[in-house]
């Protein structure tokens, strides 16, 4: 798998062009099939992407990538064609290795789509290039590459809806809604000290996993993971001279006011979007992760409601029992850190409904 990764990894062209010859192959089976309301959950790591992503992904009208798509993404009709004929082993759930809780096999929901951004937009994680991309883009070869993708995938999966996780994608809101003005959007947050808090700790989880793997840090590498770790990059959106200084930040070691800047130069560039664009506000759902534990029924009723996705109450609180704050850490800043926190994200905090750090 290692070796298989490396090699679609360093020759994005070639498989690009794989992919159009098996588009051309399947044109049959995609032929009547467009894109009907495809739904993106969107938000910085450790906001509760995740959790949302395979609540949706259980539902019978919904394809998205999985572990088991990697590493040929981009060529999902073939290579899911022959992973069904192959002879399938019984799985034992595990541990992901965000050591967060959440068991995945290779048939659960994964965040794959970068793969196929990277392929076409080589600075998409270089920090000195915005990743913004908004209405006014246009990127003809990438925009037909990608319909035809998610065609396939539905195709193959035998399903009606698109589902993708990508946290990058809170920098291509407004691109992603003028290819699908129907797309439903959820944009996921978490009250800054707490996510600081978890950001941290994952930082330093995965450092020491890929320190001890440097495999792993070429995994991450490939399929365009660069928020944690030894290659820890932070997204561009649209400011370079915040972003260098986030990233100094980072670099010298003053973690929590890199993470405070950053989450709030990521949020506020959101707020800002989803202010001065009203069709994309109306196609986007806000949801704090407080709420997503605090009060999982109504909030699972209301995530499930913008995503225009039928739900049974019976299976709305089996979900929604499974929900809960996190337990295994707690925030542990001193007052200065907490004040530079508070002093830093509050006035975009606020524009999320947050009252204090």
């Amino acid at each position: 798998m290692h070796l298989a990764g490396g090699w679609v990894h360093r020759h994005p062209r070639a498989w690009i062009k794989l992919g159009n010859l098996e588009t051309r192959a399947v044109a049959d089976a995609i032929e009547d099939l467009t894109v009907d309301r495809p739904l993106y959950v969107a938000g910085l790591a450790r906001s509760g992407t995740t959790i949302v992503l395979e609540h949706l992904a259980g539902h019978p009208e919904v394809a998205s990538h999985r572990y088991a798509d990697f590493p040929f993404l981009p060529i999902p009709y073939w290579w899911n064609r022959w992973l069904s004929l192959v002879p399938g082993a019984h799985e034992e759930a595990r541990e992901r290795a965000h050591k967060d809780g959440i068991q995945v096999t290779s048939k659960s929901p994964e965040a794959f789509e970068e793969m196929l951004w990277m392929a076409f937009f080589p600075n998409a994680h270089d920090p000195d290039h915005s990743s913004v991309l908004g209405r006014d883009d246009r990127h003809p070869d990438f925009e037909a590459f990608y319909d035809q993708h998610i065609r396939k995938l539905l195709a193959i999966r035998e399903r009606r809806r698109y589902l993708a996780k990508g946290n990058y994608n809170l920098a291509r809101l407004g691109y992603l809604h003028r290819l699908y003005p129907d797309a439903r959007f959820l944009v996921m947050i978490r009250d800054p000290v707490w996510h600081i808090a978890s950001l941290m700790k994952q930082q330093a989880l995965f450092v020491a996993g890929e320190t001890a793997e440097p495999r792993a840090l070429e995994h991450m590498r490939r399929v365009g993971h660069y928020e944690f770790g030894l290659d820890r990059r932070a997204i561009n959106m649209g400011n370079d001279g915040e972003t260098a200084r986030i990233t100094a930040l980072w670099q010298s070691g003053q973690e929590v006011e890199g993470w405070a800047r950053y989450w709030t130069a990521v949020y506020r560039q959101v707020a800002d979007t989803l202010d001065a664009d009203r069709a994309l506000g109306q196609a986007a759902l806000v949801v704090r992760y407080e709420d997503l534990c605090g009060d999982a029924d109504h909030t699972l009723a209301g995530v499930f409601r913008h995503a225009e996705l039928p739900l049974s109450d019976p299976e709305r609180q089996r979900l929604a029992s499974g929900l809960h704050a996190p337990t295994y850490y707690q925030p542990r800043f001193d007052e200065r850190e907490r004040a530079l926190i508070e002093e830093i994200t509050a006035p975009v905090a606020r524009r999320f409904g947050y009252t204090g750090a």
